[in-house]
């Protein structure tokens, strides 16, 4: 029979993980369904759906701190600035209600799919990753963390503890749009999150946009962002969005789309977020 524990404090789950050989379970929402051919779960398991102070929102020294076992639910739910409408957004479509129950923030993050609905906005939003082992704390941009298709930075006796977010400040906007072949319960064909802050007058002061599924981790269209910088923030800046700016992204022919068809949406979807902000639509 395989192993289990379920411990209460996190200095005891760490303990565990240095020894080696232990897979974590927090929502099991990917972890089940990787496994579903199987009578059982293979190997330890260890269970941190009991561990005090990985669940929960706060803002504390300049940061968001979003615990890495809350759940998608209760992110939809909290009292958050205008900058976190994207997140929410992405929350609202990660499988169905009973799904966003389950599922955790951080679970999203460390199953590393190039469709993860998380990743684009909270690369967007400069996230860092906080992680735990018995060696001590450490931390890292999101950018650095996810390395690659279901890899990541994470140690094999590490676990992540939170999601820490600079606070973007009252004037930051935001919007997250994703494409599948259909509503809801499926896996994104492509993902667009935009953040936006005007300067008083009335111009783009800071712009920040990510996609999704369309190459192996998220990114970020840096020449884009600088492309919108300093212009005025109405109607005509989603003009300003042009093929070029797509570049670093690297899309693949699948059962879902083809590349050029995740090229094209991703660029449409761009001009609709940049829109909708400006509209005075990236409020939920």
């Amino acid at each position: 029979m395989a192993e289990y524990c379920r411990p209460a404090e996190l200095g005891e789950a760490l303990d565990l993980l240095a020894g080696g050989g232990w897979r974590i379970l927090a929502g099991g929402t990917d972890l089940y369904p990787a496994n579903a051919a199987r009578d059982r779960l293979p190997g330890a398991v260890l269970d941190i759906t009991g561990l005090d102070g990985l669940d929960g929102i706060g803002k504390q020294d300049g940061f968001w701190r979003i615990g890495a076992a809350t759940r998608w639910s209760s992110l939809i739910g909290a009292d958050l600035p205008p900058a976190f409408d994207g997140l929410k957004q992405a929350a609202a479509q990660i499988g169905a209600v009973q799904v966003q129950n389950m599922a955790t923030i951080g679970g999203n993050l460390c199953n590393a799919s190039p469709a993860a609905d998380g990743v684009p906005v909270l690369l967007g939003l400069d996230a860092r990753i906080e992680m735990a082992s018995a060696r001590g704390y450490r931390e890292m941009p999101l950018a650095e963390f996810i390395t690659g298709v279901r890899r990541t930075a994470l140690a094999p006796d590490e676990i992540v503890t939170a999601v820490r977010i600079p606070d973007p400040g009252p004037a930051a906007r935001s919007h997250f749009l994703k494409l599948g072949t259909r509503s809801y319960l499926v896996i994104s064909i492509a993902m667009v999150h935009v953040m936006l802050i005007a300067d008083p007058p009335g111009r783009v002061a800071d712009a920040r946009i990510a996609i999704g599924a369309c190459s192996p981790v998220a990114c970020r269209l840096s020449a884009l962002e600088r492309e919108l910088i300093g212009h005025p923030f109405d109607t005509s800046l989603a003009d300003r969005v042009r093929e070029e700016h797509f570049a670093p992204l690297s899309p693949i022919d699948d059962v879902r789309a083809t590349a050029a068809y995740r090229l094209e949406a991703a660029r449409e979807m761009t001009r609709r977020a940049i829109a909708a902000i400006v509209a005075g639509g990236g409020r939920r």
